[in-house]
């Protein structure tokens, strides 16, 4: 079965904006905010609400950058994650229950620490092209296989 969610991160001034998950799926791993899609929610109105219960950051503008499908073998779950660049927003990133918000230079990025497969595509969202793609895990640790397109 597949699950639709949202992956949003904010990058100015040479810096990104990442958050330490302390719980659930990809907890104390580095990674952007976001989350499932709900029921009568649309996939941008779903990114603006993760972002704001995982860091009370109000989002204003957003624009999608990417698409990969994840599959995982182990668990047979497929993650169809849909990635935004926040262009625009309100408010300071504060920890909550879910994510601690901290900014990495962009050439500090914590890789090491994050989802095995954010180096594939992070340097195609750090360019600002679009992308579309399927990664497959055996675990949440390794990767068998990755295709990624630039579309622009």
């Amino acid at each position: 079965m597949k699950k639709v969610l949202n992956l949003c991160l904010i990058v100015e001034n040479g810096k990104i904006l990442l958050g330490m998950k302390k719980r659930g799926f990809g907890a104390g791993r580095w990674n952007g905010f976001g989350g499932k899609v709900e029921e009568c929610e649309s996939i941008e109105e779903s990114a603006k609400r993760e972002m704001l219960e995982e860091s009370e950051v109000e989002v204003q503008n957003l624009e999608e950058r990417g698409e990969i499908e994840f599959t995982f073998f182990d668990t047979g779950n497929v993650l169809e994650v849909h990635i935004f660049k926040i262009l625009s927003y309100a408010g300071v990133p504060k920890e909550t229950e879910e994510m601690k918000p901290q900014w990495f230079e962009i050439i500090d990025i914590p890789f090491h620490q994050m989802w095995p497969d954010d180096v594939y595509w992070m340097p195609i969202f750090l360019k600002d092209k679009k992308f579309k793609g399927k990664i497959t895990f055996k675990d949440e640790n390794t990767i068998i296989s990755h295709n990624l397109e630039v579309l622009d």
